[in-house]
């Protein structure tokens, strides 16, 4: 079992299969040592969890939930192009999009969510980042959370 499995393990989480794309694009790409990944939504077995917007239908709470589901389907796009996920050598930036009612505001507390995750499965060094959280009126099928990361490998 490599280390990042091992990790997840102990964490209880698993990465998913691979979420088809919504649209005209593939899950993950690479140039150079950065792999870049499209924007993940909060898939779970092929269907999102909720739908709507943080601070109305969703609460923020569950929002963050969601965004480590999304930074979990993001690993099974990069795990797709680089094959294992003990090659990555560093969480480069975090982007999140949070569809919001109008008067929310906390999107940076909804992006702990994948922040935190993304901490917790490859600690201080690799898993620190830069980060985007940004509110936005609609998401694809109306998903309230959508995060894209870039990540460096050997």
């Amino acid at each position: 079992m490599s280390r990042i499995e091992s990790r997840l393990t102990e964490l209880a989480l698993s990465i998913p299969a691979i979420a088809k794309p919504v649209a005209a694009y593939v899950p993950a790409t690479i140039t150079g040592h950065l792999v870049l990944t499209a924007g993940q939504l909060p898939f779970v077995d092929g269907a999102l969890p909720a739908t709507g917007k943080v601070g109305a239908e969703v609460s923020a709470e569950d929002a963050a939930r969601y965004a480590g589901q999304c930074v979990l389907n993001a690993l099974a796009a990069v795990q797709g192009v680089i094959g294992s996920l003990d090659r990555i050598t560093r969480i480069v930036k975090v982007t999140g999009f949070v569809a919001s009612a109008p008067d929310f505001t906390g999107q940076p507390a909804v992006l702990n969510g994948a922040s935190t995750l993304l901490g917790d499965i490859f600690g201080d060094e690799i898993g620190a980042h830069a980060r985007s959280a940004v509110g936005v009126a609609v998401l694809p099928l109306d998903a309230p959370v959508e995060v894209e990361l870039i990540v460096e490998f050997a």
